[in-house]
């Protein structure tokens, strides 16, 4: 049912989402409903379905999306008060769609780091947000910040993108697949924290990659959790 989500307009997607239960709750529902994805994809932006955004990259299908969202559950979902902000980071952000959307749910204190490695990305993903007054503002206040990098050593340690105090995210998405786990990216999970990515499957000669989400504990342990098979643009150097 997740690929029959499509709709004419934003309101129609976000509520065929909703659904076929690819949307946890009201909250995310108007985290989706927030960010007009006609400012992040180039054609037919209701359709449920992904589509080319340059460079060999996609925008992912707003099914996954939504998807990658409920797996990483209250970890993204920040509060208005003091200490109840969320610091998401957001590896491979593409045309900057989700990170738009984590940064509606990371709370009015949490701030999203977008790292993407084709620096006509950064910039369209700056210019995507830039089409709302609401995306101007994100970007304004420094709530949301791209940063061109390799998103496999996770956000830099210092300069305007730098990860949060301590280098710890309490949520990590991850949208292109990853050879193996980048310890990297561990390190920078807050314990407790959650991170979403996709991984080449092991051994296999066909090439097929799965979902997992990385659980670390308030005492650091690491727990693996497969969800799903998929297929994602690699989380590779840039293209030369």
């Amino acid at each position: 049912m997740a690929w029959r989500s499509s709709g004419a307009t934003l309101a129609e997607l976000v509520d065929n989402l909703a659904g076929h239960g690819m949307i946890p709750n009201e909250r995310v529902k108007q985290a989706f409903l927030a960010v007009d994805r006609a400012h992040y994809a180039p054609r037919q932006p209701y359709q449920d379905a992904p589509q080319s955004i340059g460079h060999g990259v996609t925008i992912s299908a707003p099914h996954m999306h939504a998807m990658a969202v409920k797996h990483l559950g209250d970890f993204v979902l920040g509060g208005n008060e003091p200490g109840q902000e969320r610091r998401i980071l957001d590896v491979g952000s593409g045309s900057g769609y989700l990170t738009h959307i984590l940064a509606e749910l990371a709370g009015e204190g949490g701030t999203v780091v977008g790292v993407e490695h084709i620096p006509a990305l950064c910039e369209q993903a700056k210019q995507n947000m830039s089409k709302s007054e609401r995306g101007r503002h994100l970007l304004d206040t420094k709530r949301v910040t791209f940063v061109v990098g390799d998103g496999r050593l996770g956000a830099p340690l210092s300069g305007d993108a730098a990860a949060p105090a301590g280098g710890f995210f309490d949520a990590i998405h991850v949208g292109a697949s990853a050879a193996t786990l980048p310890q990297a990216l561990v390190d920078q999970l807050r314990a407790p924290g959650r991170m979403f990515i996709p991984i080449n499957d092991e051994g296999d000669p066909d090439g097929n990659q799965s979902v997992w989400t990385i659980d670390k504990a308030t005492d650091g342990t690491v727990t693996k959790t497969r969800l799903f098979g998929v297929r994602y643009v690699p989380l590779t150097d840039a293209p030369r």
